[in-house]
């Protein structure tokens, strides 16, 4: 008898970014062989999510992945009530005799959208003729882990090249098109000119208010460039769909990492790197190429908190 695996989702189906990462990592994961069955949770409560999980797993699957950093506590909670059923969490850190973390390091590409923010917000290097001048800035929605180090990542970058922090905030909901537009609406009138977008089901309101505002956004964990070269600087790509493929793979071998995080860095180029529009001048490739150079070489120690204001919606 095959083996019975799930792909746990927060979210809704048919909404870009982070979720869709992972389809495409479950659907590499399933010609390989190792075929994961979807299942969206589409509540916000971490409560709510424990119960569903749970529900899940009275069925027995073998395996089952949780798919982003708001996997840890469900699957703190219901793991041990499961103790044959495997479970892997995608960019989460619980880790227990049946779980597993994997994590991919993105708060590298992070970084380096970071020092593309703070270079674009200092000088003029729009060739557009967008507005020069003005702040870099970050929006993600949930407060999870792996969004509270890439907007610690970001903003570190922002600050060694401007010395300031970027403007920052989280909107709540990483999947609500109208929040995050009205958040991306806000941050333009405090004069963002360049924004992180840490969003998924969201980023579409993101999107219209940065093409509205004359913004420039640079997107994470997919490439948004090959999609919207006019809106998007750049792309923190960060394929977290790498996570779902390898702890399938792992399951299948025999092999899943319980007990530990496995991470995923610069070594994993196709999948982790700052993907850069037409757009970006010859001297911020050169200066990101500098930095690039001492990331690999562990020259940098990237923040892994950000103690700063944060930008809150009136």
């Amino acid at each position: 008898m095959s083996a019975r695996r799930l792909l746990v989702l927060f979210g809704f189906r048919g909404r870009g970014g982070f979720n869709e990462a992972a389809l495409q990592g479950a659907e590499r994961a399933g010609r390989a062989g190792h075929p994961l069955h979807a299942e969206w949770v589409a509540a916000t409560d971490p409560a709510a999510r424990a119960e569903r999980l749970a529900q899940l797993c009275n069925g027995n699957p073998d395996l089952v992945i949780v798919h982003g950093g708001q996997g840890d506590a469900p699957v703190a909670e219901v793991a041990p009530h499961f103790p044959r059923t495997q479970f892997a969490i995608t960019q989460g850190s619980h880790t227990a005799a049946n779980v597993a973390s994997y994590e991919i390091l993105q708060e590298h590409s992070a970084f380096l959208a970071g020092i593309l923010a703070g270079l674009r917000s200092e000088g003029d290097g729009a060739t557009d003729g967008r507005a020069t001048g003005g702040r870099a800035a970050h929006l993600s929605g949930e407060r999870v882990r792996p969004g509270l180090k890439g907007r610690a990542a970001y903003a570190d970058g922002v600050r060694r090249v401007t010395g300031q922090e970027p403007l920052t905030g989280f909107c709540g909901n990483q999947h609500d098109p109208d929040l995050g537009e009205a958040w991306t609406r806000a941050l333009a009138a405090q004069r963002a000119r360049v924004l992180f977008a840490m969003m998924d089901g969201g980023r579409d309101g993101v999107t219209r208010a940065c093409r509205e505002a004359g913004i420039w956004q640079i997107g994470n964990v997919l490439d948004w460039v090959a999609r919207d070269p006019e809106v998007y600087l750049a792309s923190a790509l960060a394929d977290s769909g790498l996570c779902v493929e390898r702890a399938a793979a792992d399951h299948a071998a025999g092999a899943l990492a319980v007990g530990r995080i496995t991470r995923f860095g610069l070594e994993a180029e196709a999948s982790l790197r700052l993907v850069l529009g037409a757009d970006v001048t010859a001297y911020e490739r050169r200066e990101l190429d500098a930095w690039s150079g001492r990331l690999a070489s562990d020259e940098i120690e990237i923040a892994s908190h950000y103690d700063g204001k944060e930008f809150a919606l009136s």
